[in-house]
């Protein structure tokens, strides 16, 4: 591995760089032949108070200090150039649900079992109490529900019972994440269910080429992207249910994160002359989305049109916008994920070039299992 420029070693990545591929050399501290430098390939995936965090394709996490920084280099998501980025990239079903995990972050994260820190992982972001009755009561149910990947490192009894304590010590419904293919947690589903947990929602994991779709999708102007999420932004994003700082922190994190807005056809004062519903309110965008960057994955979250703008095209040109600034980070495959039950989406995105990847469930505890 080459790191040297004019026989020197050279750092060649910054903060900006967060959401690409790199690879990196840092100084172990030890002297003996051999041993004085280790190199990290993977995602930045954050660089903070002189920490850098880069994620391996494994889902292994590896914390370097910035003073033991010692080369870097952004290096390509898809070896083979632009050939390669007309095709999806061969993954997992575990890679996959990390990269979406990265992409959607819970504001508190806890090993399950703090012997197996790549067990079953404890998420949650809700800043109000919650029934358990209801819905859930956190910001969406994939921030706040355990992602079960591999054995979760207890007995499967006891691993359910710490679930539920742990959420009902934060007023939230006990859920577990689980995939339903091979790659998810084996057996996981019918055990949940053998024990009275209910399957409450599933979604799928589509995943296509990134270059055709933003090949295919209007450039469209007006479309604007920002790294900040704005009010205009929150006002249309109908899951939100007001300023919480669990829903901005969530969809402020990730890698490398964009958020898009469109304006409305035409100015406020055409579409108040046309009597277009929202002519009041020109400061509220007609579509938005967000996208996160992650090595070579692209995930567009948070599509969304007022429905008084729907099949005019605004969700694509929202979706081009950020498919273009996705390659220009080097990212050559998409992923989004929708409710098995959204057949309106489902057609949407197959005529996209979206293929299902695999599929995730929601089981939730049994009311007999809480306090």
């Amino acid at each position: 591995m080459e790191f040297t420029v004019g026989g020197q070693l050279a750092v060649r990545i910054t903060a900006a760089d967060v959401g690409k591929r790199v690879s990196v050399r840092r100084s172990t501290g030890k002297m003996g032949p051999g041993e004085r430098f280790t190199d990290t390939v993977g995602v930045l995936t954050s660089w903070n108070e002189g920490v850098l965090l880069v994620t391996r394709r494994s889902g292994e996490v590896v914390r370097i200090a910035e003073s033991d920084l010692v080369a870097g280099k952004v290096i390509p998501s898809a070896p083979g150039g632009g050939a390669a980025r007309r095709g999806v990239p061969v993954a997992s079903e575990a890679e996959l649900t990390r990269v979406a995990a990265r992409a959607w972050p819970a504001t508190e994260n806890e090993p399950l079992a703090p012997d197996a820190p790549d067990g079953w992982l404890l998420r949650a972001a809700a800043g109000r109490a919650g029934d358990r009755t209801g819905g859930p009561s956190g910001f969406t149910r994939r921030a706040n529900s355990v992602l079960a990947l591999g054995a979760p490192g207890l007995p499967l009894d006891d691993a359910l019972g710490r679930v539920v304590a742990w959420y009902t010590e934060r007023g939230l419904p006990p859920y577990v994440q689980t995939g339903t293919g091979p790659g998810g947690a084996s057996g996981l589903p019918g055990e949940l269910e053998r024990r009275g947990w209910r399957r409450e929602v599933s979604a799928h994991v589509l995943v296509g080429a990134l270059a055709p779709l933003a090949d295919r999708l209007p450039d469209r102007a007006g479309v604007r992207l920002s790294r900040n999420v704005d009010e205009a932004w929150m006002t249309r994003y109908g899951r939100s249910g007001g300023p919480d700082p669990e829903a901005r922190a969530v969809l402020r994190g990730g890698p490398s994160v964009w958020f898009a807005t469109c304006p409305a056809p035409g100015d406020a004062t055409e579409n108040r002359m046309r009597g277009e519903p929202g002519a009041e309110e020109p400061g509220i965008p007609a579509a938005i989305g967000r996208l996160v960057v992650d090595g070579r994955w692209a995930g567009f979250t948070a599509v969304e049109v007022a429905p008084e703008f729907r099949r005019r095209g605004l969700a694509s040109a929202v979706m081009g916008a950020l498919a273009r600034q996705a390659l220009e980070e080097g990212a050559s495959a998409a992923y989004l994920q929708v409710e098995t039950g959204n057949t309106a989406a489902l057609a949407l995105y197959a005529g996209l070039g979206f293929t299902v990847h695999h599929t995730y469930d929601h089981w939730r505890a049994p009311e007999e299992v809480g306090p």
